[in-house]
C-alpha cells in the first residue's frame, strides 16, 4: 500500500501562483509514475501533469506553459508549481502514484482562483 497526503492548496487571485505538494509513504518502493490530477463537480477527474520515471515530463493542454510538475526521489514526493492561475483551473487536485500497474491516491486538496 502507498499512502498519499497532498497539501498547499487555497485561495489565489487570477494571475497568482500556488505550489502543491504530495509526500508517499509505506510500500514506496519501485513506484513509477506520480502525477497530477484535478476534478471540479459534475466533471471527470482530468489529468494534469505526469511525470514517469526516467522520462520526461507530460502535461496536459490546460498546463501546458503554465504549471511545472516536479519530483523528489529522495523524499518520496511529487510537486506542482502553478503560475498565471486561472479562475477556470479551480478545482480539486488530487495527487497519484502507480506502483506495479496499481495506482494510489491521495485525498485532494482545493484550489480556488478567484477575485
Amino acid at each position: 500500500q502507498v499512502q498519499l497526503v497532498e497539501s498547499g492548496g487555497g485561495l489565489v487571485q487570477p494571475g497568482g501562483s500556488l505550489r502543491l505538494s504530495c509526500e508517499a509513504s509505506g510500500n514506496t518502493f519501485n513506484i513509477n509514475a506520480m502525477a497530477w490530477y484535478r476534478q471540479v463537480p459534475g466533471k471527470q477527474r482530468e489529468l494534469v501533469a505526469i511525470q514517469s520515471s526516467g522520462s520526461s515530463a507530460t502535461y496536459a493542454d490546460p498546463a501546458k506553459g503554465r504549471f511545472t510538475i516536479s519530483r523528489d526521489n529522495a523524499k518520496n514526493a511529487v510537486y506542482l508549481q502553478m503560475n498565471s492561475l486561472k479562475p477556470e483551473d479551480t478545482a480539486v487536485y488530487y495527487c497519484s502514484a502507480t506502483r506495479f500497474l496499481q495506482t494510489y491516491w491521495g485525498r485532494g486538496t482545493q484550489v480556488t482562483v478567484s477575485s
